[in-house]
């Protein structure tokens, strides 16, 4: 039996004393099918403020250290990442876009007026080119979003052709002159995004009719099979996927999800280090609904796709906070803190979970801009760091490509308010979400290890969980922690390590094999059990 505050508030639940409670967690090993696509911890990098130009890079000619233009210290982060897939130019620039000017010299490339974030003049300096390469050092596959806002069918099938072809076709000989001989492998290509709306404003009808259009001439080439995806729902839009599923069907292989911790979109969303308790919970357990949001879209999918053949991809998800004080506006730049990896922690278990629809995540965004993996200094200096997010990320790179393994977890569980602000306790969208105090995954490598998250997300209560695993009996167990005092700790370039993980010694095992687990509060625990 779950343990439930009942509340209007959260005091109650803050005058509890900070002592250890107990929980227990069983494992099903037996129960394992399902594996971890490594697409799940998918990135995304949109031509959006500082993302691109001064996050991934700077040019060859810059004197902050970089690898044919790409900035050294953020290309060496990210290849330790292992970053599956990469998602670009957007998100919104995306339907703005228009790839022929990316090509070519550099000193021939028209500059390009981001209308879509802060109006920005850009120097199309990073281009298809740059971008493919990219992926190719990473050892990433590529996800293109194709235009159809503000594009042309041609437009997007020549852009395929230019990328894939190896053939004596004209955007292949094109591309031989621009200096790339061997044509890209590209799997994924978007057909447009969010086209409800920065990328055309359209109905679900007519967009589908759309995607049906631009597909026709889409075409495979040189043994390149594009994985065909249809720009889908913003998260409680469930009629958009019903559409797209009825008048679609198979000729996409999957459909996007967007979904944000997000207040709203009129109005301030709040500090990304700046929050009291209630807001901290709050954002949790916004976090945490995307697991219902995820369901509906399922069920939807399930009943016109039973043999589950097109996936859902969640492409765009992450925290949206306010941008820093001082920072450029329209340029999305906000810090990272504790709670953005709680969020982090607790989203990456839930897509674990659905893994048989879920093929695809990419938080946004990767360098510079909303819940970002990496901050790279405004002012040209060269300085690097990484956030708390990242570090879930890093921690977590043992559940890519792994079986996931069914876990029951008895925690406590408190309603936490749907209100963000305090004026908006009697708006139309008061009422509660649960938000159990922990949170768990887990998942068998193929060397046979077991790895095993836990986060406990109260501010004030260590835990004590008692780990079993079905005929299963630990011999070793090792394990980081990503803690700090506050919730609010972020990383900067004055303290570029104050969230950091370290080792965990706080998991021991008993004479039966099980484990027992002291989770402090405010933690993420990452274990291999053997």
């Amino acid at each position: 039996m779950k343990k439930l505050f009942i509340t209007t508030a959260l005091a109650a639940v803050f005058t509890l004393s900070a002592q250890a409670q107990d929980a227990t967690a069983t494992i099903h090993l037996g129960q394992g099918k399902q594996k971890i696509n490594r697409e799940i911890y998918g990135q995304f990098s949109e031509h959006l403020g500082s993302c691109i130009y001064g996050g991934l890079w700077v040019g060859p000619e810059s004197n902050i250290p970089n690898i044919d233009g790409y900035r050294k210290d953020v290309f060496e982060a990210l290849k330790a990442l292992k970053v599956p897939v990469l998602r670009w130019p957007g998100g919104c620039f995306a339907d703005d876009y228009h790839w022929m000017d990316g090509i070519g010299p550099k000193k021939d490339r028209p500059s390009l007026r981001n209308n879509n974030w802060g109006g920005t003049i850009e120097d199309n300096s990073f281009g298809t080119h740059e971008f493919l390469n990219l992926c190719e050092m990473l050892g990433c596959e590529p996800y293109i979003s194709g235009n159809v806002g503000s594009g042309t069918v041609k437009e997007m099938a020549q852009w395929v052709e230019y990328m894939t072809s190896d053939g004596d076709t004209p955007m292949a000989r094109l591309r031989r002159q621009n200096g790339r001989e061997k044509a890209w492998h590209v799997k994924y290509f978007g057909i447009g995004n969010e086209a409800w709306g920065c990328g055309g404003n359209m109905t679900p009808q007519y967009y589908s009719d759309e995607f049906r259009k631009f597909n026709t001439y889409l075409r495979d080439y040189t043994g390149n099979k594009l994985y065909r995806i249809a720009s889908g729902a913003s998260d409680y839009d469930y009629d958009w996927t019903k559409v797209c599923m009825d008048n679609i069907g198979d000729r996409m292989q999957g459909i996007s999800l967007h979904y944000y911790t997000c207040s709203g979109w009129n109005g301030p969303k709040g500090s990304a280090t700046n929050f009291d308790n209630d807001q901290y919970y709050w954002a949790l357990g916004k976090c945490l609904e995307i697991e219902e949001v995820i369901k509906k879209h399922k069920a939807i999918m399930d009943e016109k796709d039973p043999e589950g053949r097109i996936g859902l991809l969640v492409d765009e998800w992450g925290t949206w906070w306010d941008e820093e004080p001082g920072t450029v506006p329209g340029h999305l730049y906000q810090q990272n803190a504790l709670r953005d990896a709680f969020v982090a922690s607790l989203s990456l278990n839930v897509f674990h979970k659905y893994t048989d629809r879920v093929k695809m995540a990419n938080i946004a965004q990767v360098v510079n801009v909303l819940q970002s993996m990496i901050l790279t200094d405004q002012e040209g200096t060269g300085h690097m760091v990484l956030t708390p997010t990242y570090h879930v990320f890093e921690m977590y790179t043992p559940f890519q490509e792994a079986i996931y393994l069914p876990v029951d977890l008895d925690t406590e569980i408190i309603p936490v308010s749907k209100a963000y602000f305090k004026e908006k306790e009697n708006a139309a969208d008061a009422g509660y979400r649960p938000c159990p105090l922990l949170s768990a995954s887990a998942a068998k490598t193929q060397d046979g290890s077991i790895i095993f998250a836990l986060t406990n997300v109260s501010l004030d209560k260590d835990q004590t969980v008692s780990v079993s695993i079905d005929d299963f009996k630990a011999k070793t167990v090792s394990g980081r922690i990503l803690t700090s005092p506050k919730a609010d700790d972020f990383n900067d370039f004055e303290h570029p390590n104050r969230v950091q993980p370290v080792a965990f010694k706080d998991a021991k095992i008993g004479k039966d094999g099980k484990l027992s687990v002291k989770l402090p509060a405010k933690s993420i625990v990452v274990l291999t059990i053997q």
